[in-house]
């Protein structure tokens, strides 16, 4: 069954719209961030890395964002522009804000954490100027993170894409991304996560982020009646990530769709849910089953957690279709789903 239908006329595939970042990952890794010396740089933000996943998997991929007026900036636009991504409506800020800054730690295989540096970041301050209506109805979807909804101006400048994407049927996709950074309770993040999740097609996160979202609408149920809540609300797809358990797709014809993670060595374990997205977006763009989708995106999901980088190691179409079948050839051929 084909869940969403994209409007094929349009020359943009999705327009991402959110946190882009610079990510310093340990090259010394295996012990604390504060006994690291040395780092390599790169691309980072979840919808920037995704934007890269997917520009690498051959769709057409427009960016909506704020960079810093410095030498991180122009990386951050040089690298879109490497990867054939729009950077017609990437623009510098005019205060001095600077992109956000990210440094993570490795400490083993299945230890990480992340040290951001978000104060006044350039990202939050996308504005409703920024956002106009022919570049949104030019796209087949929009793809909002739930960080750009954290504080003002940005997520005024997200509700407006979001409102005019619904006036002109593009399909919404909202990453809920949830960063404790720049947020102020647990109500503020209900209230403005709901908002989006209430207009959105497909709608992706932890349990952790849907319990986020419903804490002031629909406290304490399980992944079932979340997804239930959600089509109740119009959504199609509601994907519910458990990490190294798995991850589901519920669809609003009352099918579930259930995925285990491939076997892979870990060198991380950041990043692999903006290999997921991307990769599950191209399979359903593509026309893919629902369980082909995922199978895709948990296979991208496993080769980002064993490389070093993000956006850097996004992998091609050949890539992970290679990896899939040599993990069937190796360890069967239903090995990943359930």
């Amino acid at each position: 069954m084909e869940y969403i239908q994209f409007a094929e006329n349009r020359p943009f595939d999705i327009i991402m719209l959110g946190r882009v970042a610079i990510d310093f990952n340990p090259v010394d890794y295996y012990k604390p961030l504060s006994e690291s010396t040395t780092f390599k740089k790169y691309l980072g933000g979840s919808p920037a890395n995704i934007a890269v996943g997917m520009a690498r998997l051959g769709r057409k991929v427009g960016f909506l964002a704020k960079v810093s007026k410095d030498q991180f900036g122009d990386f951050v636009v040089n690298y879109f522009k490497k990867e054939g991504i729009d950077t017609s409506h990437i623009s510098y800020c005019t205060n001095g804000e600077k992109l956000g800054l990210t440094f993570t730690e490795i400490l083993s295989e299945t230890e990480s954490s992340i040290l951001m540096y978000r104060n006044e970041a350039a990202d939050l301050q996308l504005s409703v100027d920024d956002i106009e209506e022919d570049y949104i109805k030019q796209a087949k979807a929009i793809l909002i993170s739930g960080t750009a909804l954290a504080q003002s101006p940005s997520r005024e400048a997200a509700l407006k894409a979001m409102s005019l994407a619904k006036k002109h049927n593009t399909v919404i996709i909202f990453d809920i991304d949830y960063r404790p950074y720049n947020w102020k309770n647990a109500d503020e993040i209900a209230i403005y996560y709901s908002m989006v999740a209430m207009n959105s097609d497909i709608i992706l996160g932890s349990r952790e982020e849907y319990d986020l979202t419903q804490k002031l609408i629909a406290p304490g149920v399980d992944d079932k009646d979340t997804a239930a809540f959600w089509h109740r609300h119009g959504a199609k797809i509601i994907i519910i990530k458990h990490g190294k358990e798995g991850s589901t797709a519920y669809t609003n014809d009352g099918n579930q769709y259930g995925i285990k993670p491939f076997p892979v060595k870990l060198l991380k374990s950041f990043g692999g849910g903006d290999g997921y997205a991307s990769a599950f977006l191209y399979g359903l763009y593509e026309g893919w089953d629902m369980i082909d989708c995922l199978e895709f995106g948990s296979a991208s999901a496993a080769l980002l957690v064993a490389s070093h980088a993000c956006s850097e190691d996004m992998p091609s179409v050949t890539k992970v279709q290679e990896f899939i079948k040599e993990c069937k050839e190796k360890y069967g051929d239903m090995i990943a789903r359930v």
